[in-house]
């Protein structure tokens, strides 16, 4: 999982709260089949505290948003389908 430098410095100035949640959240995304949780309740197997959907819903393969704790703090992301090498881009932390 790559960080934009901006993402990167809020998450490291979050209180640990945050921060210990985006954390359990990355290791669901970075082990789940699909990232982008695609299809009805695909995301059911997912904590209590963590949803995720698109950030537009008329851009279902664009970025992905990650509501934590009802909206308390998200995380911003896109992927990008390689075959060597996946990977999940987080462009904006947020812990309220």
């Amino acid at each position: 999982m790559d960080w934009t430098k901006q993402a990167q410095h809020d998450f490291q100035n979050m209180p640990a709260e945050g921060s210990d949640l985006i954390m359990s959240a990355r290791a669901e995304l970075i082990t789940a089949e699909d990232p982008y949780f695609r299809g009805i309740d695909a995301d059911a197997s997912l904590p209590h505290w963590m949803t995720v959907r698109p950030l537009a819903s008329t851009n279902p393969g664009g970025p992905h948003i990650v509501d934590l704790a009802g909206g308390r703090g998200w995380l911003i992301y896109t992927f990008m389908r390689r075959h060597a090498d996946p990977q999940i881009v987080v462009t904006e932390a947020f812990w309220a």
